[in-house]
């Protein structure tokens, strides 16, 4: 029997990679004898972050459209155009059994060619409100695997299933790892500790918005681990010279950060908020709006909604943040219900869900 071949395409933000190495990883558990090959985009953070995680990636001159009138969208078609083509050319080379698209416009441009040369095809949909490449691939996936609920107002009602997002299998065990984070983070074990994410290229009005805030979270007797985003550091390293303050651009023990943390500020991108739920930690989500179809906005409501985090916006926070930060923070019975309502929602099996709806495309 002939060992089964895996594309896997998706990048562009953290929010695009980890998932897809974390199904290719539970399909390597599944199937040793597997071969994968990874498309993203060039100049992306794929392009590093997949042949760290161990795996063959290739490239494609693919980037999305800008809001405004550039040079980058007068390019667009022939990127476009160009993308198709190679895409073509790596799926009749390497002949895979399945597709798996985790969103990003390379993955676009490889499902599409795909689907037309009749390869199966498979989109995990990690956002409340899908973006507009994986709407116009619904139509020929055969498999949609989504993290939200009431999504078949945008996705065939029989090809969807309701998986959840994949999370780092580390993220799974936190409460018992506490002692370890405040060690690893030389953190004081008698005061709160506050956890600031801006995902994983840093958020400017975050950023702001800490440094205009920082002496009132301070006063309000926490510690903080301020992760600013690497076009940020040089700006907000300073900090690191206040006590009880630790700035830094990524944070590469995500486990232990989120063990050590009390309360979280996040920005609310579709794998932050998954292991957030997972990690169950009294969240504050500040969406970027500047991100297609504003679906940051939604992936928060959507947890808002069922009294299992806080949504400030970003237009608010001057006004609100404050008093909305205080009130929450003493207020232990609140603080209690966000833990409780938000690990209700957590999907810990949903990665090896994900890859189940990837074996039945297979025998089909």
């Amino acid at each position: 029997m002939m060992a089964n071949k895996f594309i896997i395409s998706g990048g562009g933000t953290g929010g695009h990679i980890y998932p897809a190495v974390a199904i290719a990883n539970e399909l390597k558990a599944q199937f040793p004898d597997a071969t994968f090959l990874f498309v993203g985009a060039k100049d992306k953070m794929e392009m590093q972050k997949v042949p760290q995680a161990g795996y063959n990636i290739e490239g494609l001159w693919i980037a999305g459209l800008q809001r405004k009138i550039t040079v980058q969208n007068a390019l667009f078609p022939i990127k476009l155009a160009l993308s198709l083509l190679k895409s073509f050319f790596i799926l009749k080379r390497f002949k895979p059994d399945v597709v798996i698209g985790t969103g990003g416009f390379a993955s676009g441009a490889v499902l599409k060619v795909a689907s037309m040369l009749g390869i199966p095809t498979v989109i995990q949909e990690q956002n409340s409100y899908p973006g507009i490449t994986n709407k116009l691939l619904a139509k020929k996936a055969n498999s949609i695997c989504v993290a939200y609920e009431n999504l078949e107002r945008f996705f065939p009602k029989e090809k969807l299933h309701f998986t959840g997002n994949p999370v780092r299998q580390d993220l799974m065990e936190v409460a018992s790892k506490k002692e370890e984070a405040i060690a690893h983070f030389k953190l004081d074990a008698s005061k709160k500790t506050l956890l600031i994410l801006g995902g994983s290229l840093g958020a400017r009005r975050i950023n702001q918005l800490i440094e205009k805030e920082l002496d009132f979270l301070l006063q309000l007797d926490f510690q903080i681990i301020w992760q600013c985003g690497k076009h940020y550091l040089n700006e907000y390293s300073k900090y690191n010279e206040k006590e009880n303050v630790q700035v830094m651009a990524f944070i590469d023990r995500m486990d232990l950060v989120y063990a050590a943390a009390d309360v979280v500020i996040s920005r609310s991108g579709a794998s932050s908020v998954s292991e957030l739920c997972i990690v169950g930690k009294p969240t504050i989500f500040i969406p970027s709006p500047n991100v297609s179809e504003d679906h940051q906005t939604k992936n928060a409501k959507a947890i808002v909604e069922r009294g299992a985090a806080i949504l400030i916006k970003e237009s608010n926070l001057d006004d609100e943040f404050k008093i909305v930060f205080e009130a929450i923070v003493k207020d232990q019975g609140k603080l209690q219900n966000l833990t409780e309502n938000i690990k209700k929602l957590a999907k810990p099996n949903a990665t090896k869900a994900i890859v189940e709806e990837i074996k039945k495309v297979l025998k089909k």
